[in-house]
């Protein structure tokens, strides 16, 4: 393809590596993504929705409920159990790693096989505000994602200006969003930002930071307060394993989607 005809080289806060899958997942890859694996049609990439791609919830579900979308749901522990756990919600799981998709499929099978859990191969910042409408979205999550730490790399962090202005407008009124990093600096570069979004306010305006001892660097200005408590419907996956052991915090945070009114009105 001529260069002048390619898509122009975007932004991203995900890196592919490895897609070969172990006989394992393979196997579960085979078995199970006709049915949990949303595949839309693609754009200029195998990333991107297609100009005419939608998602009927209610066809895909086949109901409608409240809508759970996981953004980086990464090897699935926290999207099957929640599943699982609720059956009355449904749930999205947006993921690009097909090894991560495998993985989710074997844990969606011990899991009893709910038929509330979809999961999304695309790149969740150009393909949700494309395939849902406004206000789809009842729950947002956003658990430990790629910190980016180097400073040349900030810009590729998911929490940035362009993946809020693609995902708040599908918020519905009174949704919340919830978010966790066991980077300190992570946590300011979210806080900076989310809390300056006037369609969001905190869930937990006094709620106390998570600790004092941690084995990374703590922003000054960091805010003593608004900090939510670990979600008890949180699974402790793999990610958050991994910062505790290496002695770093957990910092969570929750938000809620103000009504529209408010915001036009203000």
């Amino acid at each position: 393809m001529p260069a002048e005809d390619r898509a122009p080289r975007e932004v991203v806060s995900f890196v592919r590596r490895g897609e070969r899958l172990s006989p394992g997942r393979q196997d579960a890859w085979d078995r199970l993504a006709a049915t949990y694996v949303l595949d839309p049609p693609r754009g200029e990439r195998d990333t991107l929705p297609g100009p005419d791609a939608r998602l009927d919830l209610e066809q895909v579900f086949g109901r409608r409920s409240e809508l759970v979308v996981e953004v980086g749901s990464g090897l699935g522990e926290n999207l099957a159990a929640a599943a699982a756990e609720h059956p009355e919600r449904d749930h999205l799981g947006v993921e690009v790693y097909r090894p991560g998709l495998a993985q989710t499929l074997r844990r969606i099978e011990r899991a009893g096989e709910p038929g509330n859990v979809r999961l999304l191969p695309l790149d969740a910042q150009r393909a949700l505000p494309a395939l849902l409408p406004e206000g789809a979205i009842s729950q947002l999550w956003v658990y430990f994602p790629d910190p980016w730490p180097k400073s040349r790399h900030h810009k590729r962090r998911l929490i940035n200006p362009p993946f809020l202005d693609a995902v708040l407008p599908l918020l519905a009124d009174g949704a919340t969003f919830r978010l966790a990093t066991d980077w300190a600096q992570y946590a300011h570069h979210m806080r900076s930002l989310l809390d300056a979004r006037p369609e969001l306010e905190l869930l937990y305006p006094d709620g106390p930071a998570p600790g004092q001892q941690t084995s990374d660097t703590v922003p000054e200005d960091l805010p003593a307060t608004g900090w939510a408590p670990r979600f008890e419907g949180r699974v402790k996956t793999s990610f958050e394993s991994k910062g505790q052991r290496a002695g770093r915090l957990v910092w969570d945070l929750a938000y809620v989607r103000v009504s529209r009114h408010r915001t036009t009105d203000a």
